[in-house]
Formats: C-alpha cells, structure tokens, sequence
C-alpha cells in the first residue's frame, strides 16, 4: 500500500514491534486509513533488523542491552533508551517524514521527543496512555516518596505536552483529566483488544501437558507486581496439600523475576509440575493459549492492577479459554461472569478456584462459552479503530500538514515519503 497522507512516528520501548500487540495493531490502522508510519522500537527476539519495512511500515530499532531491575537499572535502561530514540526520531524524519509523534509509556519520559519535535518544529504529539507509572511503583516496591512524587510529575508533563491522550480504559481517561489536567474532548479510549479475525484458536501442543489431565496457563510479563508467585504457591497447593497430580502448569513469558521464579518451582519440588516456555509469540503462541484448558492471571489486587485492562483477559476471552484470577475491578467489569474470582490475594483460595473449574466440565464449558458471548459482543477492534482514527483527526484539526522549512534546515536533508 502507498501513501501520500500525513505521516506518524509511533515510538515505544518496553516491546519491539511487531511483537507489541497494540502498537501494531495501531500501526496497520493508521495505515489502512492513509497515513504514512514509521516506529521506533528496542531489537527483541528474532527483531533484530536496525531497519526494515513490514507491511509498509517503517520499523526503526536501538539495541537494548539489558532489561532492568532496581532504580539505577531502570535510570541507565530509560537514558539508553531515551537517547537511542531520539536519534532514531530525526532518523525517521529524514528517511520518511511524520506529522504527528505518538509515544507509547512506560517510562514518561517519551514526552521529551514529543516536545522537541512539537514546540521546535511544529509536529503534533499524541501521548498513547499505556500504563500507570506511579501507581506502578507502588506496586512493585511498596512505597512512595521521592520517587513517587517525580513520577506524577513527569505524568503531569507528559499530559500537558499532549495535544490528545489515548487511554486503555475509562479509569485511564479519568486520570488523563482529574490528574492530568488534559480536557476530555482530548482523551479517546482505544481498548487494547485483539482483531478476532486474526486471533483464534489453532491445535494444541500435547507435550505441554506434560501426560496430564488438566493443563493451566500463565501468559505475560514476569515482574514483582505481575503475581506469577502466587500462581506457584497456588500449584504447591494443588499438589503438594490437595494432592493433585493430575494438573500441569506453563508459565509463558520472560521478565526479571523469572530466574527467582524458577527457583521457588525447584524449592517448592514442582520442576515436574510447572513449565516454564520462555517468551513465545505468533503461531507458538497461539498453540499455547490453544492448549489451555484454565487460564490464570494472578495479578495481585492493589491500586495499580485494579485499574488497568489485561490483555490476558481480552485473550482468553476470546479463545474460550475459562480463567481464574484475583477479584480486580477492571478486571471483573470485562470478565463478568467468565471467570472465578479468589478473595484476598491468597494462593490457597487461588487453588480452590481453578480446582473447582478443574472438576467441574459443565463449570469450564459455561465460562468458556460466557468469555465467547462476551468476546462477541464488547470486543470490536473496528469501534477502538474509529476511537483511533478520531484522536488523529482531533489532533490534526487545527495543524497545516506541511513540512517545515525550519526543520529542514536543521536536517539538512528532504524528508522522502515511501522509501524503502
């Protein structure tokens, strides 16, 4: 597809693309309707190419030496990464030319590009509200503080920079305006959902359930606040106090808990009962997902994951895949009644909760079937693609599309649309 419409630079650090799910999805709907769009983005997996163009969009990428853990990492992580992007911004402007830059958090600290490209040379900044900063390291370390206060700071920049907000949910457009202090005409929800079309259940992999009965099914990140503890102490129930030894766990996904992780399934004697797959994407991933017969999201309840939509949740809604989890607010007002629920953030109650789906078949086909009938009626990618489409139009509206001669004085080079 070729394009002579207003150009996008979406930039996004904590996943390479075309493995971040949403900013790709967003990516090919931009694209559908005109624009010109690039991304920049850290190597990841098999993405390892500096450059590359996938489906007409132009895929800029900075290495990514570590993954962070502790204050000083994540304050080396996000300079590196700063840096990277910055130089891959006027990279992107001399090779294809953009309009419009779009930063997808975590950190807030994407805000700085936007205001560079904004204030200096005309370019209009979307801020695509990913995740809650402060309430996350709330969650991860258990405190506030300095750092707590900084980071509502720089949320507080990133919003007035914005000329529009995009937010996952209601609660995130909430706190858009009544912390923020962005108007509400400027904050559009766009749910990060999947495109049912391309996400649907393919065949099985037998050898993930290990000879077993029942196979249960971890998929994300693998952080202090992401509960995947939890979800092992809840195994160490099932086996070791229910004794259970019909049940298999896979944990699918990578993160800076994982080795701690693997080491509490060795300590808990579970390495039979618990597979760890690393990061899977694509077919491999699907086949997981495929395979499960009970999803779990153990996400501890606590002032940032109450607030957030997991993806996970979106996901085994719309595979049929019946789930348990801890009673989280967003999480029940999408799930409803195609999960269990476990009080307290308790592992034994967790346990009781995907044994009584284990047991009971009539249980696991009415979940499944209320996560479809859900998954049909609330889950529409074209309604959060109009979302999307009429953020840029509000962004847009009072811009002039055109190039600026001051920038490309600067450069010192044309900006060429479509290049390859």
């Amino acid at each position: 597809m070729v394009s002579n419409g207003p150009g996008v630079l979406i930039i996004v650090e904590n996943l390479t693309v075309p493995l971040d799910r949403r900013v790709w999805q967003e990516a090919l709907a931009l694209r559908d309707a005109g624009y010109t769009v690039s991304v920049v983005c850290p190597k990841g997996g098999k993405f390892t190419a500096a450059y590359e163009r996938l489906e007409d969009i132009h895929v800029f990428r900075h290495p990514l030496p570590y993954e962070a853990n502790g204050a000083l990492g994540y304050a080396l992580e996000y300079s590196w990464a700063l840096a990277w992007e910055f130089a891959l911004s006027i990279k992107a402007y001399r090779k294809v030319g953009f309009d419009v830059v779009q930063a997808c958090n975590p950190p807030d600290l994407l805000f700085v590009i936007g205001a560079f490209w904004k204030y200096l040379f005309g370019k209009r900044f979307v801020f695509d509200h990913h995740d809650l900063n402060p309430e996350l390291f709330e969650a991860k370390f258990g405190r506030r503080g300095a750092m707590h206060r900084l980071l509502l700071w720089l949320e507080k920049l990133t919003f007035k920079v914005a000329d529009v907000s995009i937010a996952t949910n209601e609660t995130f457009k909430d706190i858009a305006i009544r912390r923020g202090g962005i108007d509400a005409n400027r904050v559009f929800v766009v749910r990060s959902i999947p495109e049912l079309s391309r996400f649907n259940r393919i065949a099985p992999s037998p050898a993930l359930k290990n000879g077993r009965k029942t196979l249960l099914g971890y998929v994300g990140i693998m952080g202090t606040q992401d509960g995947v503890d939890l979800l092992i102490e809840a195994m160490d129930t099932i086996v070791h106090r229910l004794n259970r030894h019909d049940v298999q766990c896979a944990i699918v996904g990578s993160g800076t808990e994982l080795p701690r992780l693997q080491q509490l399934v060795r300590d808990k004697g579970l390495a039979n009962y618990v597979t760890f797959t690393g990061f899977l994407s694509g077919k491999a991933l699907l086949t997981a997902y495929s395979s499960f017969d009970i999803g779990v999201i153990p996400d501890p309840k606590n002032s940032y994951n109450d607030k957030i939509s997991m993806n996970k949740v979106f996901e085994y809604m719309s595979l049929g895949v019946p789930f348990v989890g801890f009673d989280l607010i967003e999480g029940r007002k999408l799930s409803g009644g195609s999960a269990l629920y476990a009080a307290d953030n308790d592992p034994v109650d967790l346990a009781r909760q995907i044994m009584r789906v284990a047991v009971d078949p009539v249980l696991r086909r009415a979940l499944s079937e209320e996560g479809l009938a859900r998954a049909r009626s609330l889950l529409n990618w074209d309604q959060e693609r109009s979302r999307l489409l009429a953020a840029y139009d509000h962004a847009l509206a009072h811009s002039a599309i055109r190039r600026s001669a001051k920038i490309t004085a600067s450069l010192a080079v044309e900006p060429q649309r479509n290049v390859g």
